[in-house]
């Protein structure tokens, strides 16, 4: 593990500051995946600036009816907060879903949104990759890839990203703040994290020195009534093998407004517009819940070892959309 500086910020043009007098500088927050990335060798900062002690750490409701949400907020701390269980509870659910109690416990909104893949290859040294050394190969596209993408994805590229919770934000519409020495800024969570193309590398369209300073989630009264459901290798805390992050508002047997996202399927949280399309103004039956996943999942390209993603994800969306409207309905 290369040697590192460690500086502690005490307000965000600070902390702005620090990074910008040394471009191999990383912010810390929870370090629950830096950290592991730098054991690897993967990450080899030169100075480490942690912004676990900035006034970024609380969830507060806004007039309007959504959320604000500071960046140094645990995941702990947000899963089990009562206006985020009450208006967005499949969040809750989804990051109850993702890590252990003691990795939630440290690990901080703004850290989760960055986190980088899980893949094999990536966290190899031995192994090229394209997001560690842009043009080195992708060695998944024909070794293994049992958990890797069967959307969006390119030869240069076939991992997936690893976040519970950015699905669920990337269903509800979240923007994110942030700030960067020339000012403040924000990005919407669908163009937050870029398409692979062929430059796996650039991951996110965070300008650079930004600090992210926290996530807004706008009024949303269908989400409410919201599910996050996981699947995973086993029982206990692992990254999922697909996932979805459902909202559905159903009045008089029909889908009046419906918000759907999907994980573990690309390199970003996945939103599922062709299967919103199909269901918005339609019955909320077995019929259009199995035609509305169809039409999303047919632009699925699975490598020869994750077909069976294609039926997962296809009896995942509609499972999680059923339960929703019989809900509904009681």
């Amino acid at each position: 593990m290369r040697e590192f500086g460690y500086q502690r910020a005490s307000d965000v043009a600070g902390a702005i500051a620090l990074l910008g007098a040394d471009p191999d500088a990383r912010f810390l927050g929870g370090g629950t995946n830096l950290v592991d990335l730098m054991k690897t060798g993967v990450e080899r900062p030169a100075r480490l600036i942690d912004v676990r002690d900035l006034p970024l750490d609380r969830v507060e409701p806004m007039e309007d009816g959504g959320l604000r949400i500071g960046a140094t907020v645990t995941n702990s701390d947000l899963a089990t907060h009562p206006e985020v269980r009450r208006r967005y509870p499949a969040l809750a659910q989804a990051v109850l879903a993702g890590a252990s109690g003691q990795l939630r416990n440290m690990a901080t909104v703004g850290g989760n949104l960055l986190q980088r893949t899980r893949c094999g290859y990536f966290t190899d040294m031995t192994k090229p990759c394209n997001k560690r050394v842009p043009g080195s190969g992708c060695p998944a596209v024909e070794g293994e890839h049992h958990n890797h993408a069967i959307l969006g994805a390119t030869d240069h590229c076939v991992a997936v990203h690893p976040s519970d919770m950015a699905v669920a934000l990337t269903a509800f519409d979240a923007v994110v703040r942030y700030e960067t020495a020339d000012g403040p800024g924000e990005l919407p969570v669908g163009e937050f994290y870029l398409p692979v193309g062929d430059t796996p590398h650039r991951e996110t369209a965070l300008p650079p020195g930004a600090l992210i300073t926290g996530v807004t989630l706008p009024p949303a009264p269908v989400a409410a009534r919201s599910r996050y459901r996981k699947v995973r290798e086993r029982a206990s805390y692992a990254f999922a093998i697909g996932a979805v992050a459902a909202a559905i508002d159903v009045r008089d047997g029909v889908v009046q407004d419906v918000r759907l996202a999907l994980g573990a399927v690309a390199s970003r949280p996945w939103r599922a517009v062709a299967a919103e399309a199909v269901l918005t103004g339609a019955p909320a039956d077995a019929e259009t819940f199995t035609a509305a996943a169809a039409a999303e999942l047919a632009a699925a390209r699975p490598l020869p070892h994750n077909g069976y993603k294609v039926t997962l994800m296809r009896n995942l969306v509609v499972a999680a959309l059923t339960e929703l409207a019989e809900e509904a309905t009681r």
